[in-house]
């Protein structure tokens, strides 16, 4: 049972960490770096990258140690789409994002991939499809209020993220604010994740 607990308490942490650490980090990276404007993936580029990798690799690990809480619990399906939310962590700190929407200063606004990029998206945009699909999967059988605030987080979870995909694909209006919808997403993900963490502890 204390084991138990403990990986479902990575979900209380994971999330936290993440947002703290790249919300520091993007107020303070300087070179050209805008928060509302650039992805946080970005945040690996450039100097002092290391602490958005270092941040991607273990948030990725806490997270996997989540889902490893959430399938002793019962929930099989919702466990696997954690995981795989996990793994597309780590994935996107062992491969570096290409440059996009001009950073770094100097680069093309649009992205010209390579290899690496391409492992980055690869692990990532899975990632991405399977928080929202976690947030509907274990919606049911929780409560009314769960289940409409669940629909609701992965409604607008899945709308900051085509917005923020189609500002670093530089459509017009929604260049500037790219990065500030990943954030909107990255964190009403998170944040779920952190009240499926409480309700789990509170059922153990």
């Amino acid at each position: 049972m204390a084991a138990h607990r403990t990986l479902l308490k990575c979900g209380l942490v994971a999330g936290p960490l993440f947002v703290v650490v790249f919300l520091l980090e993007g107020a303070f990276k300087g070179s050209g770096y805008d928060a509302l404007r650039h992805p946080v993936s970005s945040l690996a580029l450039g100097p002092g990258g290391w602490v958005q990798v270092v941040n991607f690799l273990v948030v990725g690990a806490l997270t996997v140690a989540f889902a490893a809480g959430v399938w002793r619990s019962g929930f099989r399906a919702g466990a696997v789409l954690i995981a795989v939310w996990g793994v597309g962590l780590i994935g996107a700190g062992l491969f570096q994002t290409d440059p996009v929407s001009g950073f770094p200063i100097g680069t093309s606004p649009t992205v010209d991939y390579t290899t690496l990029g391409a492992l980055h998206d690869g692990f990532s945009l899975p990632a991405f499809v399977c928080i929202a699909a976690v947030q509907v999967v274990l919606s049911r059988g929780n409560g009314r209020t769960w289940f409409w605030y669940s629909l609701a987080s992965a409604t607008v979870f899945l709308t900051c993220f085509v917005l923020a995909s189609a500002g670093f694909n530089q459509t017009a209006g929604l260049v500037e604010v790219g990065g500030l919808f990943q954030r909107l997403a990255v964190t009403i993900g998170w944040v779920w994740l952190a009240a499926l963490a409480v309700r789990l502890l509170r059922r153990t």
